[in-house]
């Protein structure tokens, strides 16, 4: 169906009635912004009355290989005509070859899959705990993770513990004890940290997403990771955002050429079609999990599977990640070389940018409604900050018109 079919079949009701619907029955744990999308394609959506939208949100890095890509499409379709769901009571024939090449291309032994990020960072925190009290010889309920402040891994309620958002913590109390905080890129912070003998882990994003696309400074990974070998500490890196071509790499850790002993991923993985996240780790550490101590219905069904497949084919060619390098090496030249008068920084790698407005400038929330009449769908963060992350598909022309919009609205004009 096009998107003039689908403009069509919604004329019974407008798009004001689409948004009433949500605002009446759903809760109202998002602010979404005014348009109603009916269809996608690539770098692009169209909503419910056909207007075309370049999507620069692409579902917080959900979407890295864009909406409804036609290999990710053909793989969902044809294991819709075998199997979807099982449960792990059986073996299936998609899960081991999913775990195969997901291991591959992590460079690690085992993985185990799940469905949701927060699932994902859940139970990476399950297996650091049980890997320091059955591998580190922690005593029993003493283990502590360090965390990062301005982290962003999930809403469960154990993660809001450690959460330093007002917003995303305030209310949710009694809090998860086990975590204490250190400074994003304070390795002289982290060292004294990790010298605690009952620290079993530093979960960390090698850069903070929600926090605004916070980058650390070159050298940070291997600090971190000659950090956690010298105390014996499992180096985590919540890959869910950063990772699978985001950052101009395969993991954001590529960059400075660093192996962390656990990934945790999702978001793209699941192709925009499936949620579908994963732990990655060596035999030493994914290992202390048995059967009954750890599981999920969904985690690892066939169709999720078969479409992860898919996206690991995808990554293996590399032509993603050098797509996303050369492109986001344009995006952010042209952003920081544009002298804006109402941007104080522009930070990023790859296609994946936060641009910080200056107070001045007034809330990015207006500037993505400006950006939206004018056919660009942006996201804001923490007020302050426009979050830019297209699909690592977008057409070159794409990106140079929506990168002209960008300069309009932002040059204090």
């Amino acid at each position: 169906m096009t998107a003039a079919d689908r403009s069509d079949a919604a004329t019974a009701s407008t798009a004001n009635e689409y948004i009433a619907l949500e605002q009446e029955f759903g809760a109202h744990n998002y602010h979404p912004l005014p348009v109603v999308v009916a269809h996608g394609e690539g770098a692009r959506v169209w909503d419910v009355d056909g207007k075309r939208y370049l999507d620069f949100l692409a579902a917080y890095s959900a979407l890295n290989f864009g909406h409804r890509h036609p290999a990710i499409l053909a793989a969902a379709r044809d294991q819709l005509e075998h199997v979807t769901l099982t449960s792990r009571a059986v073996f299936t024939d998609q899960l081991g070859a999913f775990e195969r090449d997901l291991a591959e291309l992590t460079g690690k032994e085992m993985v185990l899959a799940m469905n949701s990020g927060a699932e994902g960072v859940e139970s990476a925190i399950k297996i650091a705990r049980k890997w320091g009290y059955e591998v580190k010889g922690v005593d029993s309920d003493r283990a502590k993770i360090i965390v990062c402040e301005d982290n962003f891994h999930g809403r469960t309620t154990t993660i809001v513990s450690f959460s330093t958002d007002p917003t995303a913590r305030t209310g949710f109390g009694p809090y998860t004890p086990g975590f204490s905080h250190v400074p994003f890129g304070d390795i002289e912070a982290l060292g004294e940290a990790l010298a605690d003998p009952d620290v079993v882990a530093f979960l960390f994003e090698p850069i903070q997403g929600e926090a605004g696309v916070i980058v650390p400074h070159d050298g940070y990974l291997r600090a971190v990771r000659e950090l956690c070998s010298k105390h014996n500490v499992l180096m985590i890196a919540d890959e869910i955002q950063s990772g699978l071509g985001r950052a101009g790499y395969t993991f954001a850790c590529d960059h400075e050429g660093v192996t962390p002993d656990m990934y945790i991923l999702g978001k793209a993985l699941g192709g925009g079609i499936m949620p579908l996240s994963a732990v990655a780790a060596n035999h030493d550490i994914l290992g202390v999990l048995t059967p009954g101590t750890h599981g999920s219905t969904f985690g690892g069904n066939p169709l999720a599977c078969a479409i992860g497949r898919t996206v690991l084919g995808l990554l293996r060619t590399g032509e993603i990640q050098e797509r996303s390098r050369v492109l986001g090496d344009k995006m952010l030249r042209t952003l920081r070389d544009a002298g804006l008068p109402t941007v104080t920084a522009v930070r990023g790698r790859g296609l994946w940018a936060g641009i910080e407005l200056t107070l001045a400038a007034g809330p990015a929330r207006t500037h993505c409604e400006t950006l939206l009449e004018r056919g660009l769908i942006v996201k804001d963060t923490h007020a302050t900050t426009l979050r830019l992350a297209p699909p690592l598909v977008i057409e070159e022309d794409d990106l140079d018109w929506a990168l002209e919009q960008f300069l309009e609205v932002l040059s204090g004009s």
